[in-house]
């Protein structure tokens, strides 16, 4: 099996568990554990795998001219993104967050036009504009509220900031995944996670009642740390040391359709007219935005 197979299969695989998680997570919030203490239990467990795992393999010095990229990464990456999308899960549902997030290969497509001077066609800018129109409908004309999501708005809105930071990440992080391993980047990059989530998450972490926790709480939070953030971020490098950016950015479509079926399935969240109208304007967006771009970033 050659490298671009495999690089697609972790890529696939990353976007199925991101899929599931929308609605596992959800399903622990805020009864077990709230948004931001989840992501101190993500970045310490994760960080504590991707050490763990390091002892095991070559030791890499990281190149003092990295620092401040792989802070800008580790704040992008593992900071402003966890705390968006774990927000905006606790306040919206697991099919809306699945459906605007997809709205990242397009933030991709715009901010390489700003930094790296990629040009935009009109059919693009036609993409652009029916994608955010989109979530908009989602954000102005969803339904507010519904049993176990008190601010639907206020989370959609969240949940494009953590679109838009994690196409940023994955611009910052492109270019040294050649330079050194998997290991060595999650590594440090999760300590950074770490360090920058502390002071915002800590009360939260504390905050729960760790003996009393049922054992379905307890499997699906480790789901969440050995899965979707150990797992993921492991997958999703590991795909873009042979593709291209917005090639691992474009496997994101796949979660809405994972995460629909997931969360109706499991009588999580269900489809209704306004979602619906709203998904399609998002993904016609996302597809002529998409359709004949060439990366910008190889």
């Amino acid at each position: 099996m050659n490298k671009r197979v495999l690089a697609l299969l972790a890529a696939t695989g990353a976007s199925t568990i991101y899929g599931i998680n929308h609605t596992l997570a959800k399903g622990v919030m805020p009864n077990y554990i709230g948004a931001y203490g989840f992501i101190l239990l993500r970045v310490v467990g994760a960080a504590a795998l991707f050490w763990l795992a390091s002892i095991f393999t070559k030791s890499e010095k990281i190149d003092s001219k990295d620092y401040w990229r792989l802070l800008g990464c580790a704040v992008f990456g593992m900071f402003i993104n966890m705390l968006a999308f774990f927000k905006g899960l606790s306040l919206s549902t697991p099919i809306n967050s699945s459906v605007i997030i997809t709205l990242s290969p397009v933030i991709l497509l715009v901010l390489s036009a700003i930094f790296l001077k990629e040009k935009i066609s009109l059919i693009k800018i036609l993409g652009i504009a029916i994608g955010m129109l989109g979530a908009l409908v989602l954000v102005l004309f969803g339904a507010s509220q519904q049993p176990n999501a008190p601010n639907i708005p206020l989370g959609n809105v969240l949940f494009f900031v953590n679109g838009a930071t994690y196409a940023v990440y994955l611009i910052l992080v492109k270019p040294i995944t050649h330079k050194y391993s998997t290991i060595t980047l999650m590594k440090w990059l999760f300590l950074g996670g770490v360090i920058l989530n502390l002071p915002f998450t800590l009360n939260e972490f504390t905050a729960v009642n760790w003996l009393e926790l049922p054992s379905n709480a307890i499997w699906i939070m480790i789901f969440v740390v050995a899965g979707t953030t150990f797992s993921t971020y492991f997958l999703n490098l590991y795909a873009l040391k042979t593709l291209k950016a917005s090639t691992v950015g474009a496997f994101i479509y796949l979660q809405p359709l994972i995460a629909v079926i997931f969360a109706v399935l499991v009588g999580a969240d269900k489809i209704t007219p306004i979602r619906a109208i709203a998904g399609l304007l998002i993904f016609a967006g996302v597809y002529l935005s998409t359709r004949t771009s060439k990366a910008a970033i190889s």
